[in-house]
C-alpha cells in the first residue's frame, strides 16, 4: 500500500510514477475523500477545543458556587457530535484504505518504462545453449517416452493443467526441491520453514490485492481460506502485525511448497506440458530487511536464485522487468529465464522482487530502528526456483539422442548416484 503522506505531499509525483505503469490514478476520488476528511477532522478539533474550554469553565463556576447545568448540557451536546464525527471518520478511513489498497506500488527510478514484456531489459546472460546433433524433443515427448510423465491419468483425476509423475521422474522432481533447499539453507543463510497451504483473506491481502486478484486464487468453499499461489503468502505474513527488534533483521526464509493457481485469463496459453499448471511445486526464498538494505538484498536474493541455475549448468538470462510487466506489489523485479531447446527460447523460471515498504504497510510489519523509532520493514522474495519448470529445463537441455536424460552432476547424489534416466 502506498504511503498516504506521500500522496498528500507529492501527489504529482505519485501520479507520474503510476503513469509509468500505465495506471491512471483517480485524483478526483482521492481529493474528494481527503476534502471530506479535512472537514471532519477540523470540525472534530474545534469541538474538542470547545469541550475542553467549557470543562475548565465548569470547574471555575463550581468553585464559585454558580449553576453549571446549562454549560454541562452544552458539553453533553458537543460529546454527541464528537461521537458522530468519530463514527464518520472511521467510515471514511475504511473507504480511504480500500481505495489505497487497490493501487499498485510505485516503480523504482531505475526500472525501465514500458508497456509489455517486449520492453524488458536483459541484464546478463550465462551459459551457451547446447547445439544438438539431432532434433531436440520437448519435455512432454521425453517424459512420456520415459514412462514418467502422465497427463492422461492427471486429466482423469483432476482435469486439464495437471500432471502425474512416476518412478525416476518423480524422484528427480523431489531431488530438485531438496537440492534447492539444501543450497539455500547451507550456503545462502536461509532458515527452512514449513507452512500451511491455505491462508486467510487478510493474509492474502497483505501481500497483494485480494479484491483485484481473487479470481487467480482457489477459494475453500464456505471458509475464509485460499490455497496459496506461492509460499510468499504465508511466509511474508510471519511478520504481520509485528514489531521486530533492529538486531533481528534480516530474516531469511526458504520454503518448499505446492502452489495453486486458477490461471484465470490464460486460456489457450501453454496448454501443452508442465509450463503452466494449476498445481506446481516451488522453493520460495523470502527476506525481511532494514529499509536501507533492501536494494542490496534484492541483488543478493537474485544471485541466490541464479546460483541454482549455475549449479545445474542450465543456460539462462536475467531480465529487468519494465513498468508494464511488473507485479502489483513490486517496486522492482528481475525475471530469470531458462533456455528451453524445444521452444528455442528463454522462459521464466523465477521472479525476484523488491516490494520495499508496500507489503509491510498493508501488514503493519515494523521494527524498532537503532534510535528506538518504529519503522516499516522492507520485504523481498523470489522463486529459488520453480521445481516443475526446472524439471522441464533439465529434461530438454540434458536429453540424449536415444531419449535418455543425463542427470546434472549436482543432483546425482540426491538420485542415489544415478547418472541418467532411461525408459
Amino acid at each position: 500500500m502506498l504511503d498516504i503522506q506521500q500522496l498528500r505531499k507529492d501527489l504529482a509525483g505519485v501520479v507520474a510514477g503510476l503513469g509509468r505503469r500505465g495506471v491512471a490514478f483517480e485524483e478526483a476520488t482521492f481529493r474528494a475523500l481527503e476534502d471530506e476528511r479535512k472537514v471532519l477532522q477540523t470540525r472534530t478539533e474545534e469541538l474538542q477545543a470547545k469541550r475542553n474550554s467549557l470543562s475548565k469553565q465548569i470547574g471555575i463556576m463550581k468553585g464559585k458556587g454558580e449553576d453549571t447545568a446549562g454549560v454541562m448540557a452544552e458539553v453533553g451536546s458537543l460529546g454527541d457530535e464528537l461521537k458522530s464525527n468519530e463514527v464518520a471518520l472511521g467510515e471514511l478511513q475504511t473507504k480511504l484504505n480500500a481505495f489505497l489498497r487497490g493501487i499498485p506500488n510505485l516503480p523504482r527510478s531505475e526500472v525501465p518504462s514500458g508497456k509489455s514484456a517486449d520492453e524488458n531489459v536483459e541484464v546478463r546472460r550465462r551459459g551457451q545453449p547446447r547445439q544438438f546433433e539431432f532434433a531436440p524433443r520437448d519435455h512432454v515427448d521425453l517424459g512420456e517416452a520415459l514412462g514418467g510423465l502422465d497427463f492422461e491419468t492427471a486429466s482423469k483425476l483432476s482435469g486439464a493443467r495437471f500432471s502425474v509423475l512416476r518412478g525416476q521422474l518423480a524422484r528427480l522432481h523431489r531431488a530438485i526441491a531438496q537440492f534447492m533447499l539444501d543450497t539455500h539453507t547451507t550456503q545462502h543463510g536461509y532458515t527452512e520453514v514449513y507452512v500451511p497451504y491455505m491462508v486467510s483473506g487478510e493474509s492474502a491481502d497483505g501481500v497483494s490485492s485480494l479484491s483485484k486478484f481473487k479470481e487467480d486464487l482457489f477459494k475453500i468453499d464456505g471458509r475464509d481460506l485460499y490455497l496459496i499461489p506461492t509460499a510468499e503468502y504465508p511466509v511474508t505474513n510471519f511478520v504481520r502485525d509485528a514489531i521486530l527488534k533492529n538486531e533481528e533483521l534480516p530474516l531469511k526464509f526458504a520454503c518448499h511448497s505446492p502452489c495453486f493457481r486458477s490461471e484465470a485469463g490464460s486460456y489457450g496459453k501453454d496448454t501443452r506440458g508442465m509450463i503452466r499448471q494449476h498445481q506446481f511445486d516451488k522453493v520460495e526464498i523470502v527476506q525481511i530487511v532494514h529499509p536501507e538494505k533492501s536494494a542490496e538484498a534484492h541483488e543478493e536474493l537474485t544471485a541466490h536464485a541464479e546460483a541454482i541455475l549455475k549449479a545445474l549448468e542450465l543456460p539462462y538470462r536475467t531480465m529487468l522487468l519494465c513498468t508494464g510487466d511488473m507485479g502489483f506489489s513490486s517496486a522492482k523485479t528481475y525475471d530469470l529465464e531458462v533456455w528451453l531447446p524445444a521452444q528455442n527460447t528463454y522462459r521464466e523460471i523465477s521472479s525476484c522482487s523488491n516490494f520495499e515498504a508496500f507489503q509491510a504497510r498493508r501488514m503493519m510489519a515494523r521494527f524498532k530502528n537503532a534510535a528506538g523509532k518504529t519503522e516499516l520493514v522492507h520485504t523481498l522474495n523470489g522463486s529459488g526456483l520453480a521445481v516443475g519448470r526446472t524439471l522441464v529445463a533439465i529434461l530438454e537441455n540434458y536429453q540424449q539422442a536415444d531419449g535418455s536424460i543425463a542427470i546434472p552432476t549436482a543432483l546425482q547424489s540426491y538420485m542415489g548416484g544415478l547418472k541418467s534416466l532411461t525408459a
